[in-house]
């Protein structure tokens, strides 16, 4: 689980920053339910590293749905 967790938390991290770029801000709808994935599974396996990366992923996602218009 540790490595999968870890795996989840990559991805989402780089398809984070895609959804840094403009036009491609709706990335986030996919983001954070991987990232929240990604932070069950590295809960799960007990790795700090997985979680850490997967919270970042999470809360700037929000951020950039929030500040972009994609939550209205």
């Amino acid at each position: 689980m540790k490595l999968l967790g870890m795996v989840f938390g990559i991805f989402s991290l780089l398809v984070m920053v895609l959804g840094l770029i403009p036009l491609l801000g709706w990335l986030n709808w996919l983001n954070i339910p991987i990232a929240v994935i990604g932070l069950i599974l590295s809960s799960i396996g007990k790795s700090s590293g997985g979680k850490t990366m997967c919270v970042v992923a999470i809360i700037f996602g929000i951020l950039r749905l929030i500040f972009g218009g994609g939550i209205v």
